[in-house]
């Protein structure tokens, strides 16, 4: 097996698909503004600044999905897709997908399955490996299931994926992985090839100091 894994946010997308699902739900009048806005917006800079406690943040992030039927949700996805996720996919995003079309693609992200499993669908990446919201009877909970797939849980996660396929991170043939930040490194640091993209500040140093290909796709 030749694994070609994704980063989503920031690294195929021109933006972060997480926050602007809340966004697009204030907008929308869904979630308060004055209530939620601040605290979106202070989820994604402790991301960002490598301190976010990833529970505190799923719990603000899924909440919302419990309290609304799936019906609702998929509709409101679907104006999601077009006006925030369409905008925000770069051609050069597309072209290094298809670059590994003969290799089995995973799209790999800390956001929640039922914001990213469209956006995998549209970039035509086979694989999705996400943070599970819960589920019952057809409804989201507002909880988590399993281990998130954040930092040191995208090792978990994706070792778990190969192992139920026979394989593992150190048996593929190549591994490459590409992503934009250094809440990655656990990952970035397991792959054959790691590819740092457009990253930040941290993942860039590292990057350069250990010799890792910089890519951009602005």
């Amino acid at each position: 097996m030749k694994l070609a894994l994704f980063d989503l946010d920031n690294t195929l997308l021109a933006g972060d698909s997480d926050y602007e699902w809340a966004q697009f739900l204030i907008d929308r009048g869904v979630l308060d503004r004055e209530r939620y806005e601040a605290r979106n917006r202070e989820f994604y800079d402790q991301y960002k600044a490598g301190t976010l406690d990833i529970y505190e943040f799923l719990d603000f992030q899924l909440k919302p999905l419990a309290q609304h039927p799936r019906a609702t949700l998929d509709a409101w996805h679907a104006d999601y897709m077009k006006s925030r996720i369409m905008p925000m996919i770069r051609d050069k995003a597309r072209e290094l997908v298809a670059r590994h079309r003969d290799e089995t693609r995973v799209l790999i992200t800390a956001t929640n399955s039922f914001v990213t499993a469209p956006i995998a669908r549209e970039f035509g990446i086979e694989h999705l490996i996400a943070t599970d919201p819960e589920q019952r009877d057809g409804r989201f909970t507002g909880g988590v299931q399993g281990l998130p797939c954040f930092r040191e849980g995208k090792v978990t996660r994706l070792e778990a994926w190969l192992a139920e396929r026979g394989e593992s991170i150190k048996s593929v043939i190549k591994s490459t992985f590409y992503s934009d930040s250094h809440n990655d490194l656990p990952l970035l640091e397991q792959v054959s090839h790691p590819v740092a993209v457009d990253p930040d500040a941290a993942l860039r140093a590292q990057a350069e100091a250990r010799g890792w290909p910089v890519l951009s796709l602005g």
